[in-house]
C-alpha cells in the first residue's frame, strides 16, 4: 500500500513550513522534527510532564514532536512546544509560570533551533 503521511490539514501544514524553514536557515533541527511528525499514527510520540522534569533544567526550550500529556510534576519553568497538549499539562506547565506553544510559535522565535532539546 502507497504511504501517504497524515491527512490531518493542520499537520500537514505545520511539517511543510518545518521543512522550509529548515531549507531557509539552515537548521537540521526542524527537519528532524518534521520527519517525527510524518510518522504513522501508532507511531506518534507523546510525552508525560514527569520525563520532561527529569530531562531539563530550569529556562530550557523544549520540543516534543507530537503531544504533551500531565502525567507527573514540573519543579522548573520550562518553555515546551508541541503539536498538542493535554489538559492537566497545560495547567502543570503554567502552575510553575513555564510556557506552552505550538512548535510553529517556537519557529518563529528561534528560526536557527540553537539551544533547543527534542524530547522523544
Amino acid at each position: 500500500m502507497r504511504r501517504t503521511g497524515p491527512t490531518n490539514y493542520v499537520l500537514r501544514r505545520t511539517i511543510r513550513q518545518l521543512r522550509k524553514a529548515a531549507r531557509i536557515n539552515k537548521a537540521r533541527i526542524w527537519r528532524y522534527v518534521a520527519e517525527l511528525l510524518e510518522r504513522p499514527t501508532r507511531k506518534r510520540i507523546a510525552v508525560n510532564i514527569y520525563k520532561i522534569d527529569r530531562l531539563s533544567r530550569e529556562g530550557d526550550v523544549i520540543v516534543v514532536p507530537g503531544k504533551v500529556l500531565g502525567v507527573g510534576k514540573l519543579s522548573h519553568r520550562v518553555t515546551i512546544a508541541a503539536i498538542a497538549f493535554s489538559r492537566q499539562a497545560i495547567e502543570k506547565i503554567k502552575a510553575v509560570n513555564g510556557r506552552a506553544i505550538h512548535v510553529l510559535e517556537l519557529v518563529n522565535e528561534n528560526p536557527r533551533g540553537s539551544g533547543v532539546k527534542v524530547i522523544i
